[in-house]
């Protein structure tokens, strides 16, 4: 797409119309959003008419489509946030399917609004009031693929609510970016760790849990205690549960029951939805399963290295662990590959040790694009098969139940 130089850019215009609407409406927050889209979808218009003679019409409209996405696309809320969601997604589908082809920014484009990630309407937000003296908030890093979020977190969430009828369970997601994706795409309006707790404060939450799904004891669990700690004093009782593989040793050699859990659980599917009665049985095929995970420059990566040491231990030569960030360095892509074939295995399985199989799963684990960990596998050309399995951890049931385990320790801790 040619690039197009504006006297007055699109993102301006439709930034003086939100604007405009936010100070001049008045009434409801809804009467005051549909205000703010109306607005922005006639000023998109207008836009794409007095700029047309500088270039093509359909990019000009598909630009300020993506600097509306691009302006949502944003790790914190403001008071602006409903509006920009609704105007962004009213731009979106008052684009012709050509126009949606050409949206291209800085984050925007044409898959923001457009991919296929399921049924939104089969997700429960979790953000009603009326939550009584006892809440069980959950906190997520979040997805914005609408099946994975549904099997994943509301799989987790719904786990817990059935181990603890006595406790409302509730969500909260730490990244602000994907919380507005769910919005304004699918209308579906997710609380921030912020809203979430002041929900809880309005609704007279006397004793709180938390029970986060991240992994480990890394950067997002301790930004997520940070902000625990700022409530602390409008509770009764507050007590945080431990992330998924419990705490951090000091090297890769130390491991514990929770990590021997998860290597247990996760690789106990892996392999059944492969088609093996067992791992050795998969070994004996030739048949080596790669878990994918994020990867961290913070002190909990090696939780990684104790993963494979895991493993290994528990019997598992034919199973390995990688990351995406390639943090530690003995866990990127190439490092992995050089393992599994010197190993001799022919065959290989990808499968994510996420808790949701959202972005990485589909895009860096599973996509087309030549950095792909499928690509790069097949490009190795030492493999007869390289397949992948796209679930994240949260729809195994064993690790619900690790998950609810948790929980328990932390209400146990509120019992004395």
């Amino acid at each position: 797409m040619r690039r197009i130089h504006y006297k007055k850019p699109a993102a301006v215009l439709a930034a003086l119309a939100l604007t405009t609407a936010l100070l001049a409406g008045c009434g409801s927050t809804a009467a005051t959003t549909d205000s703010v889209a109306e607005s922005t979808a006639t000023e998109s218009e207008a836009v794409s008419e007095a700029t047309a003679e500088e270039g093509d019409a359909d990019e000009v409209a598909a630009k300020n489509c993506a600097d509306l996405i691009d302006a949502i696309y944003v790790q914190e809320r403001n008071d602006d946030t409903d509006a920009q969601c609704e105007a962004a997604k009213a731009a979106w589908d008052a684009l012709t399917d050509a126009q949606k082809e050409l949206v291209e920014g800085e984050n925007a484009d044409p898959d923001y609004f457009g991919r296929d990630t399921g049924d939104a309407a089969e997700d429960d937000p979790r953000n009603a009031d009326d939550i009584g003296e006892n809440e069980l908030l959950v906190v997520s890093f979040g997805t914005s693929f609408n099946g994975s979020r549904a099997a994943d977190i509301k799989g987790i969430e719904d786990a817990l609510q059935a181990a603890y009828p006595d406790w409302s369970v509730r969500r909260a997601f730490t990244a602000q970016i994907i919380i507005n994706h769910v919005q304004a795409r699918d209308g579906e309006k997710i609380d921030n760790m912020q809203q979430a707790l002041d929900r809880a404060v309005a609704n007279g939450v006397k004793n709180l849990v938390v029970q986060p799904t991240h992994l480990m004891h890394g950067a997002e669990y301790d930004e997520m205690c940070e902000a625990i700690d700022q409530y602390k004093d409008k509770f009764e009782s507050v007590a945080i549960a431990e992330p998924l593989l419990g705490e951090v040793g000091n090297d890769a050699t130390v491991i514990n029951e929770d990590k021997e859990a998860v290597a247990a659980a996760i690789t106990a599917e892996a392999v059944k939805t492969a088609g093996y009665e067992d791992a050795a049985a998969a070994a004996a095929d030739g048949t080596a399963f790669v878990f994918m995970g994020h990867g961290t420059s913070h002190t909990a990566k090696v939780s990684y290295s104790q993963m494979q040491t895991t493993m290994q231990t528990l019997g598992y030569d034919n199973v390995f662990i990688g990351t995406v960030e390639g943090e530690p360095e003995d866990t990127a892509c190439e490092a992995v590959i050089e393992k599994v074939k010197e190993a001799g295995y022919t065959k290989v399985v990808l499968r994510p040790l996420m808790v949701v199989a959202g972005d990485h799963a589909n895009n860096d684990m599973a996509g087309a694009d030549e950095d792909s960990w499928l690509s790069q596998f097949n490009a190795a050309g030492c493999f007869d098969s390289v397949d992948t399995q796209i679930a994240g951890l949260g729809e195994i049931a064993d690790v619900q139940q690790l998950y609810a385990a948790h929980t328990k320790a932390a209400i146990d801790t509120l019992n004395g």
